[in-house]
């Protein structure tokens, strides 16, 4: 009998354990996850207006509650206080990681450090409640915001930011951060890219919701759309609908009764965040122009946008996951079809899938292939590691080491305490959203 470690419950993770169950009968899996909740960026990553991406979690519930898999939540990986690698290695016949990519990439200009100059990753963490997330006080004191960044991250934030809190009541957005929404000022949001508007990341879909915000107008400028001289017939579909879109905001009339408005700008580079007092006043973007071979070149003009609030969405970088090699420049694990690479040559029973293997690109269904990749060159490698002894059960070996997992019956627990959180609030189920709730009710349903 296989059995398999899949550390990650995200969607990586999940299909991973998936395709495992569908191309070996008698394989088992463990599903390792640092947080005692699974589901990754689809729980705490997509905005909580998507409930259609958010119904997701459906299709990974039923991998998770499959009869060979088993969900062991706080546990950590590597780290001072996480199981150690090679610990792992012992305790299965194959460890896939499924970790993503967690760090933000830096702007690295000056004055990026002030207060009220944030990640758009941590901006998102704190409205779906991730337990790691700090309320900061994002809103307070803000009329206007900058979102650098034009793919649909930086979308969703600006999104968030616009609209009527009162239409996320619905959702399970935690109540500190619906109250702190529901109590914002601000009036004015813009998101720059340094590019052209043919090269933006968004998806059409995600774009058109800015525009259909009640209370909210939306703009784009004209000019700069026109200098963005790419031949539109020669684009993929996808860009070629968002230039459609762009263009009809621009030919149409302001509506001057708005509470808020979007403001989306192109050719612009930030340079520096200027401060006003200790805290972010302003961005100073420099005016770029298309280069002729597919970027920008700086023009020498610049434009200062006044703002209290900065949020940078310009990529996603791996983390190092202590006891595996790290490719450093692409911030991914050096793989092969998956199996992880050590001096050159494969390590026998470690894998990658997801962002940790290939880097953040793609889509939520861009992870299917990617595991089914991986596992295909697990069960080619399957006859010589089975021959390897693991223990029949390895939770006793992971509690030696100091760490007790919640089982799915914790994570059921803590479900039935947001949905009794929310009939307390008079709405749907509500996230708690820091570790001691999370853990308290996790352990409770022990003691039930």
């Amino acid at each position: 009998m296989l059995r398999v470690a899949v550390v990650g419950s995200g969607p990586s993770g999940c299909y991973t354990a998936q395709s495992l169950l569908q191309l070996e009968s008698e394989a088992q899996v463990d599903v390792l996850d640092r947080l005692p909740c699974p589901y990754g960026l689809v729980r705490y990553g997509v905005a909580p207006d998507h409930a259609k991406i958010k119904s997701l979690q459906g299709n990974l519930r039923t991998v998770l509650e499959h009869e060979r898999v088993r969900f062991l939540g706080g546990v950590p990986v590597g780290g001072p206080s996480g199981l150690p690698a090679a610990l792992l290695r012992g305790l299965y016949h194959a460890v896939v990681y499924c970790v993503g990519a967690a760090a933000d990439r830096r702007l690295g200009i000056p004055g990026e450090e002030l207060l009220g100059s944030w990640s758009a990753t941590e901006f998102v963490s704190w409205y779906n409640g991730h337990p790691d997330a700090a309320d900061t006080g994002f809103l307070r004191g803000v009329s206007s915001a900058v979102v650098i960044g034009v793919g649909n991250v930086a979308v969703d934030v600006a999104r968030i930011l616009v609209r009527n809190a009162a239409d996320l009541r619905s959702t399970d957005i935690p109540q500190a951060a619906l109250e702190e929404l529901t109590a914002s000022r601000i009036t004015d949001v813009q998101m720059a890219g340094r590019r052209g508007p043919s090269q933006a990341r968004f998806t059409t879909k995600e774009l058109r919701e800015l525009g259909q915000l009640p209370g909210a107008d939306i703009s784009v400028d004209s000019g700069e759309l026109a200098l963005d001289s790419v031949d539109a017939a020669a684009l993929p579909a996808v860009r070629r609908r968002n230039l459609e879109v762009l263009n009809g905001w621009a030919a149409r009339s302001p509506t001057p009764d708005a509470a808020r408005r979007i403001r989306l700008r192109f050719f612009l580079r930030p340079v520096e965040l200027l401060a006003d007092g200790d805290r972010v006043g302003a961005v100073r973007f420099e005016r770029t122009a298309p280069d002729g071979h597919g970027g920008v070149s700086g023009t020498g003009r610049y434009e200062d946008v006044a703002a209290q609030l900065v949020l940078r969405s310009v990529g996603y970088r791996g983390v190092p996951i202590d006891g595996l090699p790290f490719d450093a420049v692409d911030g991914t694990v050096p793989h092969v079809a998956g199996r992880v690479i050590r001096d050159g040559v494969p390590s026998p029973g470690e894998y990658v899938a997801g962002w940790i293997k290939r880097g953040p690109t793609g889509v939520i269904g861009s992870n299917r292939p990617c595991a089914k990749e991986t596992v295909t060159s697990l069960l080619a490698d399957a006859p010589a590691l089975a021959r390897k002894d693991v223990p029949t059960d390895p939770v006793a070996a992971i509690r030696a080491a100091g760490v007790d997992p919640v089982p799915w019956s914790g994570w059921l627990a803590i479900e039935h305490a947001e949905a009794a959180l929310g009939a307390r609030l008079g709405r749907t189920a509500v996230k708690l959203a820091d570790w001691g709730s999370l853990l308290g009710a996790a352990r409770g349903s022990r003691s039930a």
